[in-house]
């Protein structure tokens, strides 16, 4: 049996990553464990959303899911995604810097007054 290319591995890893409700559990996770009824407030999704999303990221092993009771309670699978998700911050405020200053240098040019012609 075959196995995936790294680069296959790794955009299918991304693909996981690359849906905000997801983006939100790990952010809400960040805070340590949560049970699914302190994860639908804060994520801000329906119950039945929030358990197809936390499945996925089940399978990915991105999240464990762990009973407590009659409650199922969540943690991040691997604390190293929370440096994945600071990165992504500080590519993004780069690139959010860059288009503000390009903005502001935009909005500095002086436009000249339109021609007008003389008869």
């Amino acid at each position: 049996m075959a196995t995936a290319p790294i680069y296959q591995v790794k955009a299918d890893f991304f693909k996981t990553l690359g849906h905000p409700a997801r983006i939100r559990v790990l952010e809400v996770l960040r805070g340590g464990e949560r049970a699914v009824s302190e994860l639908i407030p804060a994520v801000g999704i329906e119950a039945s959303h929030l358990s197809q999303q936390l499945g996925i990221m089940r399978r990915a092993k991105l999240v464990r899911a762990r009973r407590e009771g009659a409650s199922v309670v969540y943690s991040v699978g691997n604390p190293l995604l929370f440096e994945l998700l600071d990165v992504a911050k500080q590519i993004l405020s780069s690139s959010l810097a860059e288009t503000q200053g390009l903005l502001a240098d935009l909005e500095a040019v002086e436009v000249p007054p339109p021609l007008t012609r003389s008869s």
